[in-house]
């Protein structure tokens, strides 16, 4: 849209139509341009008549003339110019965080020199708060820049989707300008509006399919996003389109996990031990700035996510877990994002859980890093635990379905974690037992996890080896769990033995209700499966037999154990006893302070010749 402004109205015209001003009694004739030309990194008004004015905006000098800028402009009117030291007729000026820069000033130059100027959904927010900083008002002018560019926006970009998307993104750098008159307001207003309007007319499928708008929406910045998403739920749209919405924006913003840990580092198991590999290189400078953008970005999304249960998935909410203890937000975050997940833990996967330890400080460099640290943030999956446990309590009902669910996918994230050489028993165990008991039907996943543990710490002591076993019931083992643990010697032997004894039980009952199957159904069992059920019989008396010699074998070895051991020790306490008590009837005896001269008959000669031997004792008694 170009606009020609009105020729300014003056007292004084002559018959050229030049201008003319009386200041002072002085008559100074009014300045023409036919356009700018630019040298260096200056602008010249390209008339007749030499400039009076040169103006500093950022890195480029205007060289033009004041009756325009004062005529149309209240600021320049306002200020005191002062003389120049190259001539004393012309004035120099400044204008500091002038809105748009160089470039907007020589739009407004052309407007105040009655050239034409395009007025678009790129610079009209812009010129308009480039207008507002010059007091371009209608008291020194009918149809100023301030009315032109208003009109403009009011009429031609609030009635545009597009347009009204293109004047938000130039208001990125105009605050706070652009807030202070409203331009952002209007803007965020006017495209919730359209938007609701558009999605409530047309039907879900449609919606759907398009999604026309999120795009558009993610192309903005977070604090304009914001604001339209707060002013879409104030309409009444669908928790689950705004949480569409949402996720849209946060997987276009925010980095994934592992492209974000690249430059931190990364985990890797040795043997026994767990390594912390820093990649080379140093970190940007830029990525400080980013640490920060990306933690106003996942709390600015946090705030405005609908409370609603169906807005966003369970695995959103925990990549935004993951970003808000690696960026270190606000514990309120981190604590609202915790209690989310607890509402749809059912719905996650065992990757999704595993949380790294290694927040991250403004510097880009790692915090809390200490050698007893573990790789997964474990305390945060109790949390979230604990959370879905209070959820299940407040409802007055368990449900099955979720409980067995949530079973299996703690037992999958038990065998993940128990490769960490720095995860401790008593965590361990407290986080497989935080689920109620009735929670498992099996614990073959338990018995993996507890399998993994005892792999990855080879150095446990029986104690804690037992510590770790009982939080396992060897009741709800399968046949197959039984039979692997029945000859895992990773298991401590008291273990080994329940295994064995709980197998046994388990063909007994089934034994048991093949017997009272047969009693009921008798007749047809002897017509039709009679032998193959002789069979299974036979097959399970067998095997009973060999499960309770192994079990007898077990015991026997155990007992043979502990008499070893106890015999053993019978023997040391008596052998340190028996020697003290010979040393004490040696010190006694008068052989141990007898006294043998360097000439005496030597041990061999006494041992030869037991008579002399004992004659020497006798002449030793007389004497």
């Amino acid at each position: 849209m170009e606009t020609q402004p009105d020729q300014p109205t003056s007292p004084l015209s002559d018959s050229d139509g030049r201008y003319m001003i009386e200041s002072h009694s002085i008559v100074v004739p009014a300045a023409a341009a036919d356009g700018f030309e630019k040298r260096e990194q200056s602008w010249f008004a390209m008339s007749q008549i030499p400039t009076d004015l040169s103006i500093l905006v950022q890195d480029i000098t205007f060289h033009v003339h004041q009756f325009p800028l004062v005529s149309r402009c209240a600021y320049f009117s306002r200020m005191e110019l002062r003389p120049s030291n190259n001539s004393g007729l012309c004035y120099d000026m400044k204008l500091e965080n002038f809105p748009g820069g160089s470039e907007t000033f020589e739009t407004v130059l052309k407007f105040c020199y009655s050239l034409p100027i395009n007025l678009n959904p790129n610079n009209v927010a812009t010129l308009r708060c480039a207008a507002e900083y010059l007091e371009m008002t209608e008291a020194l002018e009918d149809g100023n820049l301030i009315a032109k560019t208003e009109a403009f926006f009011t009429f031609v970009v609030l009635s545009s989707w597009r347009d009204s998307i293109t004047v938000l993104k130039s208001c990125e750098t105009l605050s706070p300008w652009a807030e202070n008159l409203q331009i952002v307001r209007r803007c965020c207003d006017s495209i919730a509006w359209k938007i609701s309007r558009e999605t409530t007319s047309a039907t879900e499928e449609v919606v759907n399919e398009q999604e026309w708008w999120f795009e558009e929406m993610a192309t903005l910045r977070i604090g304009h996003f914001t604001r339209i998403i707060t002013a879409i739920r104030s309409k009444g749209m669908a928790p689950k389109t705004i949480g569409s919405c949402i996720m849209r924006y946060g997987d276009k913003w925010l980095p994934a996990m592992e492209s974000d840990m690249e430059g931190l580092g990364r985990f890797t198991y040795g043997r026994n031990e767990l390594q912390w590999n820093i990649t080379s290189g140093k970190r940007q400078q830029g990525d400080t700035g980013k640490v920060q953008e990306h933690r106003m970005i996942v709390e600015s999304l946090v705030n405005v996510v609908p409370p609603q249960k169906e807005a966003v998935s369970c695995k959103f909410l925990l990549k935004m877990l993951k970003m808000a203890i690696l960026y270190s937000a606000s514990p309120a975050i981190v604590s609202e994002l915790e209690q989310r997940v607890g509402l749809l833990l059912e719905n996650a996967c065992v990757n999704d859980l595993l949380i790294p330890n290694c927040p991250v400080g403004d510097q880009g460099k790692l915090l809390n890093s200490s050698e007893g640290q573990t790789m997964h943030n474990v305390d945060v999956v109790q949390r979230i635990l604990d959370y879905f446990l209070l959820y299940e309590q407040q409802q007055q009902q368990q449900h099955r379905p979720a409980l067995l669910t949530i079973s299996k996918l703690l037992d999958s994230y038990l065998a993940e974690i128990a490769r960490d050489p720095k995860l401790s028993v008593t965590k361990f165990q407290f986080i497989a037992q935080c689920l109620p008991e009735n929670a498992r039907t099996c614990d073959d996943g338990l018995y993996r996890a507890i399998d993994t543990y005892l792999k990855a710490h080879p150095t446990l002591s029986e104690h804690e080896q037992r510590r770790l076993c009982r939080v396992m019931d060897c009741g709800k083992l399968s046949i197959d769990a039984c039979a692997h643990a029945a000859q895992n010697d990773r298991l401590p032997l008291r273990t080994m033995i329940q295994v064995l004894f709980s197998e046994q039980v388990k063909i007994r009952k089934t034994m048991l209700g093949r017997s009272q199957r047969e009693t009921v159904d008798n007749s047809e069992w002897e017509s039709n499966n009679w032998s193959s059920t002789d069979k299974e019989v036979k097959v399970l008396k067998v095997e009973l037999e060999r499960v309770k010699l192994k079990m007898d074998e077990m015991q026997r070895y155990y007992s043979e154990l502990q008499h070893e051991h106890e015999r053993l020790n019978f023997k040391k306490e008596r052998r340190s006893s028996n020697w003290a008590v010979g040393w004490r009837k040696i010190r006694k005896s008068a052989l141990f302070n007898l006294k043998i001269d360097s000439d005496g008959t030597d041990e061999s000669q006494n041992r030869t010749n037991p008579s002399r031997r004992g004659s020497f004792r006798r002449r030793q008694s007389i004497s």
